[in-house]
């Protein structure tokens, strides 16, 4: 449906916040994970059209997005990491005008509305002003806008950003079950965010694609890396000088450490299946993107 081909984004200065980027991506929830910096943004605004890229080419459905953005438009749904509201409307208000903004009928968008206020959880606050909106339920105005015109392409950036536990897991629940017939398209640096929910992961840093496979086929490549161990508390940050760790909790005997070695660290050290926290973390800190990075995952 969606493909990125080779595309590059490059600030005055010469900042390279995204470099040859490939990807093809289908109907599912892809999530695009990676640290703060690491290019995330400058990739979906390109994506959402809001901005071009200096190089490669942005293809849907085989045709050029770069050069004729409406075709893409038409059936996309975009809620940025920084979503403005107009305080003083209700929910129902300021989902009205941007319904009239994207060119739904009165009646239509009544329809539609009453239907996204549901979806979201909203219903009860329709006629409440935005301002006495918490950052979870603004988030959800947030989504009920990106879908008004039930976009084939829904993009998503950090949408979780500042939301409690409990908010972040309604809010990643809503977004796996939209993920049922179109691409969703989510970035995030918390592993959590898509552990439970993504079809696909793509993991970017310095602006470049170091995997873009399944959730198993992460997990896979990490086999055999990750090691467990009981330690004295004051052997911590010699094992942080020499090794990855994952994980490190306190126990009444010491601290249990989780770390990342391609053979046994030390003597006691026993292997443990990892999690997608540790094949995040083996990926991001390997020397260069895997060769096989470029060929995205087929549908």
């Amino acid at each position: 449906m969606l493909e990125l081909l080779g595309v590059t984004k490059v600030y005055r200065g010469g900042k390279r916040a995204v470099d040859e980027v490939t990807m093809r991506l289908g109907t599912g929830l892809v999530g695009l994970l990676g640290p703060n910096g690491a290019g995330k943004s400058s990739l979906m605004r390109i994506t959402a059209t809001i901005t071009r890229p200096t190089s490669g080419r942005l293809l849907f459905e085989g045709a050029d997005v770069v050069a004729a953005p409406n075709r893409l438009r038409r059936v996309l749904g975009y809620l940025p990491q920084d979503f403005g509201v107009y305080p003083h409307l209700t929910g129902r208000e300021f989902l009205t005008y941007l319904a009239a903004v994207k060119g739904l009928s009165a009646s239509s968008a009544r329809r539609r509305i009453d239907e996204l206020l549901a979806l979201v959880n909203l219903t009860e606050a329709a006629k409440r002003p935005l301002r006495t909106y918490s950052g979870g339920m603004l988030r959800r105005v947030g989504i009920a806008q990106a879908l008004l015109n039930d976009p084939r392409v829904l993009i998503v950036d950090e949408p979780t950003a500042g939301l409690d536990p409990e908010e972040r897991i309604r809010f990643r629940d809503l977004l796996s079950d939209l993920a049922g017939d179109r691409l969703v398209l989510l970035s995030t640096h918390i592993v959590s965010d898509i552990e439970s929910v993504a079809t696909e992961i793509a993991i970017l840093a310095r602006g470049r694609l170091y995997c873009h496979t399944t959730p198993e086929g992460l997990l896979e490549s990490t086999r055999g890396w990750v090691w467990q161990a009981e330690v004295n508390v004051n052997d911590i940050a010699e094992l942080r000088t020499r090794f990855r760790v994952s994980r490190a909790m306190r126990t009444a005997s010491g601290v249990r450490v989780r770390l990342l070695s391609p053979t046994p660290p030390f003597p006691g050290a026993v292997p443990v299946p990892p999690d997608l926290e540790d094949a995040y973390l083996k990926v991001i800190h390997a020397p260069h993107p895997h060769a096989a990075a470029t060929e995205g995952v087929r549908r």
